[in-house]
């Protein structure tokens, strides 16, 4: 009797073992001639070569479907056992990654597919579009795909620390502690795509990373994908330094919202000026997304387009008026 194991690598082990191991139940009804032992994330298997050899032909295509799908169903593991291969949608082959349900995240708008697209061809984007527009969303997407299918090996989300009209500074707790309120944005969507024990043992090991662009200062980024989230509030000195922080085989994606400056008026947007400057660079992308691809909820898409609207007229109303006339009524509002 030969003695093996099986280490499960890139999933969970809960995703694959099933609900109360019931995935587990019926891959040992279907192999009745091994002795399968399932501990963690390492499954010990005893019996006839023959048979064994089968049985790890079968746990890989089910753990690459875990990988792909985040997902495995007794469905699926019996048509992996009986027929070797599995269904493959159509929504499948349009999907970036799935969700920790299972559920095909994929480009819902134009400007969401022309972001996939180019992330293929060039090696820096710009991604530049209002509130839900899905720019973070989809380039958090596209940097849990090269990182499944193994292209880089890792994945750095950064974001300017500026409030957005809050003071969070006395928030106690440490550096980190003080921190995360502005990167939560950026752990809401892994945690849509990335199951819980394996994004914190990504965390843990560094694989992916999340940190405050101030901390990037003297970094050479090499095989990784790195997020530049909320830029329009950077600074042009921060911008440029998180520009040249790229390295080999390192692709980055800035995402900004010009409507969403929460930097002091005295100081210009990093964004504004980068794109001014890198405008036809060869490899830079810019994809401009609008209200149409908006894909939160439909008041959201309302929102902007009133906002817009006032503003217009704000700008229009300063227009007519002088100087004189400007500053009398800015002092009678206040």
């Amino acid at each position: 009797m030969i003695e093996k194991h099986i280490v499960l690598e890139d999933i969970d082990p809960v995703i694959f073992y099933g609900v109360n191991n019931t995935n587990m139940q019926m891959i040992k009804a279907l192999f009745p001639k091994l002795r399968i032992v399932a501990r963690g994330n390492v499954i010990k298997i005893m019996g006839d070569e023959e048979e064994m050899c089968a049985f790890e032909d079968a746990v890989t295509a089910m753990e690459k479907h875990c990988s792909i799908y985040n997902s495995l169903n007794e469905e699926v593991i019996l048509d992996i056992v009986k027929g070797g291969h599995t269904k493959i949608e159509k929504s499948s082959e349009e999907a970036i990654v799935f969700s920790v349900t299972g559920k095909p995240i994929i480009p819902r708008s134009p400007n969401q597919l022309k972001l996939v697209k180019d992330f293929e061809k060039n090696d820096m984007i710009f991604a530049i579009g209002p509130a839900g527009s899905g720019k973070t969303y989809t380039a958090i997407a596209l940097a849990v795909r090269a990182l499944k299918n193994k292209e880089i090996k890792k994945i750095i989300l950064s974001r300017p620390a500026v409030e957005a009209g809050e003071k969070l500074g006395f928030l106690p707790g440490d550096m980190k502690d003080k921190i995360d309120p502005y990167l939560q944005p950026l752990y809401d969507a892994l945690q849509d795509m990335i199951p819980p024990a394996k994004l914190k043992e990504y965390m843990e090991l560094n694989i992916i990373q999340i940190a405050p662009l101030a901390f990037m200062r003297g970094r050479t980024l090499n095989d990784a994908v790195v997020i530049l989230d909320e830029a329009q509030n950077t600074t042009t000195q921060q911008i440029k330094m998180f520009l040249t922080r790229m390295g080999m085989n390192t692709k980055m994606i800035v995402t900004g919202d010009m409507t969403q400056i929460d930097l002091p008026s005295s100081q210009t947007s990093g964004l504004v000026q980068a794109m001014k400057i890198l405008k036809g660079v060869k490899g830079i992308s810019f994809i401009e997304l609008n209200k149409k691809d908006i894909v939160r909820h439909k008041l959201v898409t309302r929102i902007v387009e009133a906002y817009e609207k006032f503003e217009e007229k704000e700008k229009e109303r300063k227009q007519n008026l002088g100087p004189k006339d400007e500053k009398a009524s800015s002092n009678k509002e206040q």
